[in-house]
């Protein structure tokens, strides 16, 4: 391989790992703050961010699927949380912003957990959680 292919090669391997990681102001409208009650159905706890799945009952009654970004586990354990904080089946309020697609997916700011505990997360800067 010459020199010139590895520097490519090298390159583009270098490149893949920051394109996962994006800004939270390029998928999510920080005018379009939303709040929702529900029920966890899910929890991904991995990098670049955690994903929380939830259903929700909209004012109609009907189940609304949604689905919530949130912090890396590093960015979350500093902030207070521990990796069973959300368990599937138990009631969480999420507060964050809204994707700017919709689609009853979001970014969140802060969980309220069953017994009223608050935890925030490191992804929605400036959205009045200390960043």
């Amino acid at each position: 391989m010459n020199k010139l292919a590895l520097f490519a090669a090298v390159l583009v391997g270098a490149t893949v790992p920051a394109l996962a990681h994006h800004s939270v102001s390029a998928e999510f409208d920080a005018s379009k703050p939303v709040k929702v009650s529900g029920k966890v159905t899910k929890v991904e706890w991995m990098n670049p961010h955690g994903w929380v799945y939830v259903d929700v009952k909209n004012e109609k009654g009907d189940l609304e699927h949604w689905q919530f970004e949130f912090g890396a586990p590093n960015e979350l354990v500093r902030r207070g949380w521990k990796r069973t904080d959300l368990k599937e089946g138990e009631e969480i309020t999420i507060q964050g912003l809204m994707a700017k697609k919709g689609n009853f997916t979001g970014n969140v700011r802060s969980i309220t957990l069953p017994g009223g505990k608050q935890v925030f997360s490191g992804t929605a800067p400036g959205a009045g959680d200390g960043n």
